[in-house]
């Protein structure tokens, strides 16, 4: 008797797991690969050829769809009598991924956004028995809605191919895919009845699609060119061309309610909501018009526009879109707030009805003075228990998963946002990043069903990348000095003690924020308009990073040849050559403060006349670190001259000024070499001359003053019509060397 219930208490534990994690979503069932285990395969092996050339010979792949019968993907990795490896895995995505592991964990091998280390072994390492891996989580989530404008808004297709190679890599099998869809609206709205002018005043320019799509901006930037609706609809036939080949779930989008004023024209009866202003934009740009979700037009509009995403783009039957992101609805009352997501999710249905709604729950976060229990409960409820998948957008520093019983019982994938605005920086935070996933998938009732990763921006900080992607396929969390030690090893091809000591050095501090609800903007003075009010706090302790800049500098003579490295090199001294900006800046508010014009001139002049130009320098050196390249891509779209104009100014813009008059100004900062010289160097050069001449006159500094004059300067670098260099210049060891031997001495010295 015993025995026996002992057996079903058993059962019913199993039974309880299974529930509370993934089994409880039958509803997601139908979520599958498109492609053929052979098409998927195929993909595969392409991937590995351009990844591997002759050597990809020594891979044998095979996909197996019915390998995993419960969805969670899986790759079986033997080797052969003659030195060949074969990977079994249950799609390609898996396969990929688990081939990855391989080439990392036994050839030392990486790929990444700056530089790949591929010196295979020969012949390759032998496997003894069966290498298995497997994930917990039914879905590996990629891309914000951001990353569109701040990072793949000029690319073409080879640069996006890369892109997807790495996701495959890295295991991703559910991207957003957002590419193209003006060019749909477009046929929408001209089925409507809007003429051409309504339609082009509506949509902003290619840097800033990404507000447009979210009804936080209009026109700014614009008009988007007819030659661009064609370019960017070719590259999304490819991109989810070859995303399914791997058969990974691209996300399309859906209709969120943001309409161009022209619809006004044609139903003047339309139930419309004008947003207030949006981040300091005023009405000519901003207060956008959101159609009411229970108005019937809206679910004509959406209809509309899903049934021209289904015709053009297949589906694979998940589509994102965000109601109220950074905008507060206009009634907080629970039976609306659940009737806006009803009609929303119904107008999704009606054309697909296998349709499941994948939301940012960035919402939540943003506006926490809103969105209160009874609130998101609502929002979340108006749509049925695991059709929507909601994205716990900023899970690494903000969980809303915690506080919200699992969102109320949807499905969510915990996410990484790591980085806002595309900043350059090192930063991360990788102890919350190594154990939240575990904690969301432990946490009671949970109803996680994947992780993701979600930053603004990317090609920075590869490393968290490479620890969270990593982690959808670990049982538990890693040791994080053993795992960055072999990180260094693979990266560089080399096991020198003084690198994985740098790394260590570097995990552990600089890579490891805890400072409760930091984002990960680069507040450094260095990137920021100059005034007496600046941030200069750091997260972590300097000496680490001047410590960890010895080691690599002391590595770097033989290390020269590895683009990883040389990446490296430069990213850590920028970062030290930030920091030090920090201290002249501080110098030179307390010399102008104590009136001291020797001080103020000296402080003054080493930052504007020496530390600037050599960062400049340094980051010239690198093609990862080229505001030209950035420039020459956006011109390279047009067909033009007044395009190339229009697509250089979005690029220009975006990175300085965001918006004609600075509304978010240096929100998406780069350090980059040209914007430096011609940017950054020139602010801190008329601050440092404008203080010199109130100590001469005896008047005191005025910031309004001064935010006018600065102005121009940054107005004037985006119409300054300068070609910058696309190829890296100079010799990066003898700039980084001839740096450290200036300033690694005031860097201690500053501690």
């Amino acid at each position: 008797m015993s025995g026996g219930s002992g057996c079903c208490l058993a059962l019913l534990l199993v039974w309880s797991l299974c529930v509370s994690a993934r089994c409880r979503f039958p509803s997601l069932d139908h979520i599958r690969p498109r492609a053929s285990d052979r098409a998927q395969g195929r993909a595969v092996t392409e991937l590995l050829r351009r990844l591997l050339g002759n050597r990809s010979a020594e891979f044998i792949v095979s996909i197996n769809g019915s390998l995993s019968n419960d969805s969670l993907d899986v790759c079986e990795l033997r080797s052969t009598k003659n030195n060949k490896v074969v990977a079994t895995g249950s799609t390609g995505v898996a396969v990929a991924s688990g081939i990855y592991n391989y080439l990392k964990y036994f050839c030392n091998c990486h790929v990444s956004w700056s530089g790949n280390q591929l010196d295979l072994p020969r012949p390759l390492p032998k496997l003894t028995g069966v290498l298995r891996i497997s994930t917990p989580h039914r879905f590996r989530y990629y891309q914000n809605v951001c990353t569109f404008s701040y990072s793949s808004v000029w690319w073409d297709w080879p640069r996006w191919e890369r892109e997807i190679d790495w996701m495959a890599l890295n295991g991703i099998n559910l991207p957003l895919a957002f590419t193209g869809q003006e060019a749909l609206w477009q046929e929408v709205y001209r089925a409507l009845g809007l003429n051409q002018s309504e339609i082009e005043e509506f949509f902003s320019g290619p840097a800033f699609l990404a507000w447009n799509r979210m009804a936080n901006l209009f026109k700014f930037g614009g008009p988007l060119p007819q030659s661009w609706h064609v370019n960017q609809l070719y590259l999304q036939f490819k991109i989810l061309e070859r995303m399914r080949s791997f058969g990974m779930i691209p996300v399309l989008p859906a209709f969120s309610g943001n309409i161009p004023k022209g619809v006004l024209r044609l139903y003047p009866e339309a139930r419309v909501t004008r947003l207030g202003p949006w981040s300091h934009f005023n009405c000519s740009y901003s207060c956008s018009l959101v159609l009411d979700p229970q108005d019937p037009l809206f679910h004509h509009i959406g209809s509309l526009y899903l049934s021209q995403v289904l015709k053009q783009f297949g589906t694979d039957h998940i589509y994102s879109t965000d109601t109220f992101n950074e905008m507060t609805p206009p009634s907080s009352d629970p039976a609306y707030l659940s009737a806006v997501s009803r009609s929303v999710f119904a107008s999704m249905t009606a054309v697909d009805p296998q349709a499941v709604w994948l939301m940012q729950g960035w919402l939540f976060f943003s506006d926490a003075a809103f969105w209160k229990p009874a609130q998101i409960q609502a929002l979340l409820h108006g749509v049925p228990l695991g059709r929507m998948i909601v994205l716990d957008l900023f899970a690494e520093t903000e969980p809303i998963f915690s506080y919200t019983e699992s969102f109320y019982g949807q499905p969510f994938i915990w996410c990484m946002l790591q980085n806002f605005g595309g900043n350059s920086g090192l930063f991360g935070t990788v102890e919350s990043i190594n154990s939240g996933p575990f904690k969301a998938l432990h946490f009671p009732n949970s109803t996680l069903v994947g992780i993701g990763m979600t930053p603004e921006g990317i090609e920075q900080n590869p490393v968290t990348y490479e620890l969270m992607s990593e982690l959808a396929w670990r049982k538990e969390p890693v040791n994080l000095a053993k795992w960055v030690s072999l990180y260094a090893i693979r990266r560089y091809g080399n096991t020198q003690e003084s690198l994985t000591a740098a790394w260590r050095l570097l995990f552990a501090s600089i890579y490891n924020c805890s400072d409760p609800h930091y984002r990960n903007h680069n507040h450094s003075p260095l990137v920021r308009r100059p005034s007496f009010h600046m941030n200069t706090g750091l997260w972590y302790d300097p000496a680490d990073l001047y410590k960890a800049w010895k080691l690599i500098m002391d590595a770097a003579p033989s290390l020269m040849s590895k683009e990883t490295f040389r990446y490296d090199l430069v990213d850590v001294t920028r970062e030290v050559l930030q920091v030090l900006t920090t201290s002249f800046y501080r110098d030179i508010a307390d010399a102008f403060k104590k009136q001291n014009l020797s001080e103020l001139l000296t402080a003054g002049g080493v930052l504007v006349y020496d530390l600037l130009p050599e960062l400049n320098r340094l980051l010239s050196s690198n093609r990862n670190f080229l505001l030209g390249t950035w420039l020459e891509r956006a011109r390279s779209l047009a067909v033009d001259d007044k395009e190339a104009q229009l697509y250089d100014m979005n690029a220009r813009n975006q990175i300085t000024l965001w918006g004609p008059s600075g509304e978010i100004l240096d929100y998406a900062s780069k350090e980059w070499g040209g914007l430096i010289e011609d940017y950054y160097a020139q602010r801190w050069g008329l601050f440092v001359q404008t203080l010199v001449e109130c100590l001469n006159s005896g008047q005191p500094f005025k910031q309004a003053a001064f935010n006018q004059a600065v102005f121009q300067i940054e107005k004037g670098f985006i119409y300054n019509g300068r070609k910058y260099p696309t190829k890296p210049q100079g010799d990066t060891y003898e700039i980084a060397y001839r740096i450290f031997l200036k300033y690694f001495p005031q860097a201690l010295n500053r501690l």
